[in-house]
């Protein structure tokens, strides 16, 4: 286990109607003129927006609003928002929605006190961790940006999605949590945010960094906890101590509790961002698509690696260009996540133990009603040399810890997401 520093001060304000908290959490972390941020109408339709409102008025707060956010959201609202906390002294943001809200109001939250463009700090030019403070209230579990210091945003007119992910500045001060807000989501919305969540963890899960048993078994609970809520809640959207438990999952899935002690991957989910910059689909369901196939490779490059040379497991890639001496055969951690997490009876081969853990993997996708290839997500004709060219060069000649990948590596990836299952 490597040494490290895990750092969540967000306050979680859980249960029904918390919402209603929202005024009395903002004049305790100071607020006094707040910037509502909000989507498309789901929060207005559903009467959230005028209970939070009313909340902000007995407080006191004045406040201004920016509404209209897109899933995938882009930098347009992002300078808008900029725009108004600047003329209008606005002195903390207020998220009412899911991540895509969350994720503007955090780039607004950098940029509004940065002299420059806030894009600086996504696309790596600027450092500060200075940011305007923050709140939110969730409505859509699935990106965790209510428990993190993370953000992703699309530059409109390069159709880059970066990341931003900062330590401190970046965390929203209080998060409310009401189980009972998510009980209007939609099927789809519901199934790939629930995809999006697991993933989170195994980004973090299937790392090289060994000695890592607790932080192992805490991603292993939270992803069979996940797998046991989620038929009940596909089943019966109204049952709330499945979704209290869904809801409570994708907070702690991506607050960093997962990543302790061990570096972590997201080469899976630098994948997806070029599939919906460039074809604006929903995240959770291209993870279900591009996951397994990662998976998969894996496996066969593990494969033909072993046939190539008689081998051990501890000089698995000692024929890779890597600047590391030693890494684990990635067999070993994909097997262990065959048999703890998808309950698969070891066999007598590691591949194969692997294989049909990804296969139940699939299964269960499927089962929520998500798409496994390309043609399943909407995309008749994946464009893969331009998803490749703006991979690499958004993130470097090579991506992800776990097993590193070129560009070779990641059309080859793309290519297997567009195979039938």
């Amino acid at each position: 286990m490597n040494s490290f520093t895990f750092y969540s001060p967000t306050e979680f304000i859980f249960g029904p109607s918390t919402e209603k908290q929202t005024g009395s959490a903002l004049l305790k972390y100071g607020a006094r003129r707040v910037l509502v941020v909000s989507g498309n109408g789901s929060a207005q339709r559903s009467g959230l927006l005028d209970r939070v409102k009313a909340s902000l008025c007995e407080s006191g707060i004045f406040y201004l609003e920016l509404t209209g956010i897109q899933p995938n959201p882009t930098d347009e609202k992002v300078y808008e928002g900029i725009g108004l906390v600047q003329h209008k002294n606005i002195d903390f943001l207020l998220a009412v929605g899911g991540g895509s809200v969350i994720d503007t109001a955090k780039a607004i939250a950098i940029g509004a006190p940065y002299a420059g463009d806030f894009w600086d700090f996504y696309s790596g030019v600027a450092q500060t961790e200075k940011a305007l403070p923050l709140g939110v209230v969730l409505t859509i579990p699935a990106a965790g940006s209510e428990g993190s210091g993370n953000s992703v945003i699309t530059k409109k007119a390069t159709q880059q999605k970066l990341s931003l992910r900062t330590t401190y500045a970046l965390r929203p001060k209080f998060s409310i949590l009401n189980p009972e807000l998510t009980m209007s989501l939609s099927p789809y919305q519901t199934a790939a945010g629930i995809v999006d969540m697991m993933v989170h963890v195994m980004e973090r899960y299937f790392s090289n960094t060994e000695d890592c048993e607790i932080t192992d078994r805490i991603c292993e609970g939270i992803l069979k906890g996940i797998l046991k809520e989620a038929p009940k809640v596909m089943h019966d959207p109204k049952d709330y101590n499945a979704r209290a438990n869904i809801l409570w999952a994708a907070t702690v899935a991506h607050n960093g509790i997962c990543g302790v002690g061990r570096v972590e991957d997201w080469a899976s989910h630098f994948m997806e961002h070029e599939l919906s910059a460039l074809y604006d689909v929903t995240h959770g369901a291209g993870l279900a698509v591009i996951v397994p196939a990662w998976m998969e490779y894996i496996v066969q490059r593990a494969e033909k690696e072993m046939v190539s040379q008689v081998i051990t497991e501890s000089s698995f890639f000692a024929n890779q260009a890597s600047s590391e001496a030693h890494r684990p055969n990635p067999l070993n951690k994909l097997s262990q996540f065959a048999i703890r997490v998808m309950s698969v009876a070891p066999l007598v081969d590691k591949q194969d133990t692997a294989r049909e853990g990804i296969a139940r993997l699939r299964r269960f996708f499927h089962s929520l009603n998500m798409p496994l290839t390309f043609k399943e997500l909407g995309i008749e004709v994946a464009d893969i040399p331009l998803l490749v060219k703006n991979l690499h060069i958004n993130k470097g000649k090579t991506i992800g810890a776990f097993y590193p990948l070129t560009a070779k590596d990641t059309a080859h990836i793309y290519q297997q997401a567009c195979l039938e299952k």
